[in-house]
């Protein structure tokens, strides 16, 4: 044997990889031409027998991770590069739709507004975003970039293209981070060091020696096993208390997905064993149930019906579509052969190849051939034995420090103590900081000069009390700050007070139609100030735990109240709540809004009068100022109505109408507003796009016709307007 060669003992499927199995070695029992030899029949049925069950279930013997050496030989082995070229197309041209809507290519003008006082948020504060027309500029690179990775085109130079300009702009602005984001940067990272453009791509036309040639194995370890992190991660994120006990995402019980398990189970449950206990079991298991044959096809069913619904659910762009698109990474590598192979003979010119079997390639460790002691030899063909070169060693020592890392990271906090105790305002306290620095230089053009800047910032996490999430006492322009150590401005969440929420229920359930409540929790030694609404009537404060002082203002009063003592609160007028004990302080303000529960009961009489109207049961003759309850139900004619509670009324019978509208449509109706919308953000993003490239190449066009320009850009579908209006008047779960 070569040294440096690796050998063929352990030639089966690889880690991941999973063959498509080995053909029959056993011949004919028959003696005479062409049977093999007696010895070498039981031997090679032997091997089968004997192979381990390590190697069945993960393609490879523990003895393929006992040196470095068989472990560059494993980590390099040669692999078909059919699922690997369908995924590099898929994902450059997801990338390629995600450029114009995500990343905001439609609207970018509104985001990057030249000369504008505003405030941005990048990773790191010299990274500011260029003049406007260089902005489209860059998104125009990060566009070609992607679609030099969906053709295999450059391939190299493509994904180079398409990281470098999205690393920039994903740093460039940490308000729009989330996770799936950040995947697709990783995932570009991946494929510019991987052999992708080996199968189906431009590349492959131009070069017959990169034309349907094998790839290493760890091009296929790496995508798989950041897939696998991005499933189980997800799933460990959802073993906190508020996901197991059904707070994280209660409201998405109630949307019309989830009809079908309501029909069978109460609201509750649904949310409870569907949303969370399906969504926790899912993603811990997704990676396993994909990895296995065995289970292959019930993981590929529930995490592309997963989704699918999450396509419905969120407003997540296309990171449903990208995950979908991951999902066949995981079968055996030449399954594209045996699909397109199905299709008709007339498409196979445009289609990816179903033959001839890949060829070799010098990004592969080639194993030496064993042969059996009778010297019977190999009748398939193969090619030569390679040794394992540096840049074999160098890509088995990237692999390796790329999956530590990716298993390091998500636990990586302990580093940086950026964060508040919750998880999920983790990044918000330097997103503040950069927001008190810049409003500090910006005051002193408004005649300011050195600025004391205070927030005072309430929220409700997961249905827990409203509580502040910053210190309102400090001054967040002198504040220190640093990402390497706990910043004491940044108030925890009161995860103890997290038992409450089941007695909220109990008191909310316990309450008329018209009476609202709001729950507050506040720290030792803060005082919340607050104004009572001359529309609230029957206003109180009652202590749920802890120890208040309500200090009324006009009457310049103090009261004391412990737990489940109350105190009626004036209309009309400022009081301040402190609390005074030694822990957290728990209240509740009660309170009726009288002007909308009034509101309320004359727009059920002007729904009943509408009615009699119409059936013929109203015998008087309606009043000049009630006539617009019939004819004034078409759009826009409220406008002419003189009494606004009539306005009101039929305002927002129109937009129940439509929310009806929307909700009864059907598919053809559905996707023809689908169609409608994209395509004017498409052709908004490319036409302000040739605007600034023209820009660019020859300059500014008069003011007037730029105006124009952008004004043809800006044309909208005639129903936009009126959709947005209904988004604020209805909500979104109810479009």
């Amino acid at each position: 044997m070569e040294a440096g060669a690796c050998d063929n003992a352990n030639a089966g499927a690889p880690f991941i990889e999973q063959s498509s199995g080995q053909g029959d070695l056993s011949g004919s029992s028959d003696e005479g031409e062409g049977t093999m030899d007696k010895e070498t029949v039981p031997a090679a049925e032997r091997a089968v027998e004997t192979e381990s069950m390590m190697k069945r279930l993960f393609g490879f013997e523990k003895e393929d991770l006992s040196s470095w050496h068989r472990l560059v030989c494993l980590l390099n082995r040669p692999t078909d590069p059919a699922s690997l070229g369908i995924f590099r197309f898929l994902f450059g041209m997801i990338m390629a739709i995600d450029i114009t809507q995500e990343r905001g290519l439609s609207h970018l003008d509104y985001k990057y507004l030249d000369g504008a006082p505003v405030c941005r948020f990048p990773l790191f504060s010299f990274l500011q975003p260029l003049p406007l027309d260089y902005m489209y500029l860059v998104y125009v690179v990060m566009l070609f970039g992607a679609v030099g990775i969906m053709l295999g085109c450059f391939y190299r130079l493509s994904c180079l293209m398409f990281i470098s300009t999205y690393w920039y702009i994903f740093f460039l602005d940490k308000t729009a981070w989330n996770n799936h984001s950040y995947l697709y940067g990783l995932i570009g990272f991946q494929l510019t060091f991987m052999d992708a453009n080996r199968y189906w791509s431009i590349d492959g036309l131009r070069n017959p020696q990169k034309k349907n040639s094998q790839v290493p194995l760890w091009n296929y370890t790496l995508l798989r096993f950041q897939i696998f992190i991005v499933y189980f991660i997800a799933g460990i994120k959802k073993l906190d208390a508020d996901w197991v006990e059904g707070y994280s995402m209660s409201y998405l019980a109630h949307h019309w997905l989830f009809d079908p398990f309501r029909m069978i189970l109460p609201n509750e449950m649904v949310s409870l064993l569907v949303v969370h206990g399906g969504g926790l079991c899912l993603d811990l298991s997704a990676g396993y149930l994909l990895f296995f044959d065995a289970t292959r096809p019930f993981g590929i069913f529930f995490v592309s019906y997963f989704h699918c619904m999450n396509s419905q659910l969120f407003s997540i762009g296309m990171f449903a579509y990208t995950m979908l698109a991951t999902s066949p990474l995981f079968c055996y590598p030449d399954w594209p052969r045996h699909f397109f192979a199905r299709f008709p003979e007339i498409l196979r010119p445009v289609l990816p190849l179903t033959s001839p079997p890949p060829q070799p390639s010098t990004s592969c460790v080639y194993p030496v051939t064993q042969h059996t002691s009778t010297g019977l030899q190999d009748l398939s063909p193969a090619p030569k034995a390679s040794k394992t070169r540096f840049k074999h060693k160098l890509a088995t020592l990237f692999t390796i420090l790329y999956l530590a890392e990716q298993f390091f990271l998500p636990y990586s906090h302990f580093i940086t103590q950026v964060f508040t105790q919750s998880r999920r305002w983790k990044d918000h306290g330097d997103m503040l900081k950069q927001y008190a620095t810049c409003l500090s230089r910006h005051l002193p053009h408004y005649n300011i000069s050195d600025p004391e800047i205070y927030f005072d910032i309430w929220v409700s996490i997961n249905e827990r009390f409203q509580q502040r999430i910053f210190d309102p006492r400090v001054n967040i322009v002198k504040a220190d700050w640093s990402p390497f150590r706990p910043n004491p401005w940044l108030m925890p969440l009161l995860v103890d007070l997290s038992p409450w929420r089941t007695k909220f229920q109990e008191i909310e359930g316990s309450l008329d139609n018209q009476t609202e409540i709001v729950f507050i929790a506040d720290f030792p030694g803060l005082l919340l100030e607050n104004y009572v609404s001359e529309d609230l009537g029957n206003t109180s404060v009652q202590v749920l735990q802890g120890q208040l002082n309500v200090e009324i203002v006009d009457e310049k009063k103090n009261y004391t109240l412990q737990p489940g003592e109350q105190k009626q609160l004036p209309a009309g007028a400022y009081h301040k709540v402190y609390t005074v004990s030694e822990g957290p302080s728990c209240y509740m303000y009660i309170y009726v809004n009288t002007t909308e529960a009034a509101l309320q009961r004359n727009f059920t009489k002007l729904f009943e009068l509408q009615e009699r109207v119409r059936n013929g049961t109203e015998t008087e003759p309606l009043p000049p100022e009630l006539q617009s309850l019939i004819t004034g139900e078409n759009e826009g004619s409220e406008a002419n109505v003189m009494d606004p509670v009539v306005q009101l009324f039929l305002r927002r019978q129109r937009r129940m109408k439509e929310v009806k509208k929307r909700r009864e449509a059907n598919v053809c109706e559905r996707l023809n507003r689908f169609t409608v919308k994209k395509y004017y953000m498409l052709r908004r993003a490319f036409l302000m796009t040739a605007i600034a490239m023209r820009n660019l190449a020859v300059g500014l066009p008069p003011l007037e016709q730029l105006t124009r320009e952008v004004a043809f850009a800006n044309m909208k579908e005639p129903e936009t307007e009126a959709s947005q209006d209904l988004k604020d008047e209805v909500g979104h779960d109810e479009l």
